[in-house]
Order: C-alpha cells, then structure tokens, then sequence
C-alpha cells in the first residue's frame, strides 16, 4: 500500500498532425480566400491515416496554403469529402473555418453536385435510374461496405451514356445524392453492374484490361459559402482511362 508507481513515456509517440509536404503534387485549379478545387491524381490519398502517415494531399496543401491547418479537423484540415486512392478527379477543400462549416452543411443537404464517370460492365436495362439502397460495413468481411439492411441511407443517380458491345460494357454518368464511403462502386455491384477494374467489387473480368476502379470525378458544381457564386468545374478522363475506352467496340 502507499507504494508509488511511476511510468515513462518519454518513448510513446505523440499524435503527429500533419505536416507540410512541399514535394507533394498538388494540382489546383481554383483557389480564393475561401475555396480551393484540386484535380487529384491516381494513387494519392487524400490525408494522414493508418498506413499513410505522410505524402498525402493534405500534407501538400498545408505546404501551399498554411491557413487551412485550422480549419476542420486537426487530422485532416480542411478536407470535407474525400475521393478513394484509386478514384481520380475534382475534390473541394475549405480554407477558412466560415466555408468549412457552410460546405460541410451543403454536402449534407446535397445541394453540392458530383458526378462521376465510370465504365461498367453490361448494359443496365435503363438508360436512366436511380439506386436507393442503404450501406454500410459488410457482416461478412469488415474490410468491404455492402448493401445491408442496417446501413446508412444511400443514393446514386445514373444515365448511360454509351454502351459497347466488344466486350459488352457502358459508360455511366453517376451523380452522388449522399457521399458513402465506396458508394458508387457498391451501388453498381449490387445492380448486377461493376466498375470496371474493381478488384474489390467484382468488377476484374476476362476482356478489359484496366489497371484501376474505372471511376473519375467529373464534375463538380456548388454555390460559393460565402459569396453564394455558382461555381462548375469540369476534368475530362485521364489517360489510362481515355486509353481503355479507346479500345472499346461497338
């Protein structure tokens, strides 16, 4: 009794917030006191987490823009959606602690508008459609989201705008109502139409060969959070996408 236990932590790590990483690609193609729009590559994640301590956009965009460092939360400042590593394209980040609360909010309502472009495989009967189905962590393996009764609710909007024949295949326009993690590239799985190159989802099969989740952000419209300015921006395929519609038949 009485006896005094003392214990060092002089070896035990900290919680590292990000740093500024000047050599981190950072393509921006729109920025003001408020908003900034990236164009973000394939394989770059888009903050610190388990696994991806550094080299993220985040720790890019710290190095161009300081501010945003207080703006959000600690561990991913600024960020108020986010694209998979495999999904290229247009991501809005917040600079000022005003746009981050407005834009959190209007992703909320659904009032900012993102489409995406995919390749999936065979031909939905129609050529327009709605998925409502809610997702959540699989039962089976928590590694994958699915469709399941207890997840959240989820809505995808879809409008084929091509369809190929050599392999059987279409190109979908899809627009996010709500923003799940993976939703797309479940919701399309669960319709009996897979992403294209998604290992994940059932979506790697005999007769495409491409060498990621054929899912790129589009386009991305939304009234500025403080200027209440309509703002659109457009990014057409990148090329190891462009290079496998290329190949496709009627």
């Amino acid at each position: 009794a009485g006896q005094r236990i003392e214990i060092d932590v002089t070896g035990v790590p900290e919680t590292q917030l990000p740093q500024a990483d000047p050599s981190v690609l950072c393509d921006v193609v729109y920025a003001d006191d408020h908003v900034i729009v990236v164009d973000k590559p394939l394989g770059q994640v888009v903050h610190p987490g388990a696994g991806n301590p550094t080299g993220t956009l985040v720790n890019g965009l710290l190095a161009r823009f300081p501010e945003i460092a207080t703006v959000g939360e600690a561990n991913r400042p600024g960020i108020v959606h986010r694209l998979d590593v495999g999904t290229t394209g247009l991501l809005v980040v917040a600079r000022s602690p005003r746009a981050y609360d407005v834009l959190v909010e209007a992703l909320a309502e659904r009032s900012v508008e993102r489409e995406y472009l995919t390749l999936v495989w065979g031909h939905p009967e129609s050529n327009q459609g709605v998925i409502d189905a809610p997702i959540g962590r699989s039962p089976r393996d928590p590694l994958r989201i699915a469709i399941v009764n207890t997840g959240r609710p989820s809505r995808t909007r879809f409008e084929v705008l091509e369809r190929f024949g050599r392999p059987k295949c279409a190109l979908l326009r899809c627009r996010l109502e709500t923003g799940r993690t993976h939703q797309i590239r479940v919701h399309l799985e669960g319709a009996g139409h897979p992403v294209v190159g998604d290992a994940t989802y059932g979506g790697v099969r005999p007769g495409i060969s491409c060498p990621r989740p054929f899912l790129h952000a589009a386009r991305l419209e939304l009234d500025h959070p403080v200027t209440g300015e309509s703002l659109e921006f457009e990014s057409p395929l990148p090329a190891d996408l462009a290079a496998v519609e290329a190949l496709l038949g009627d």
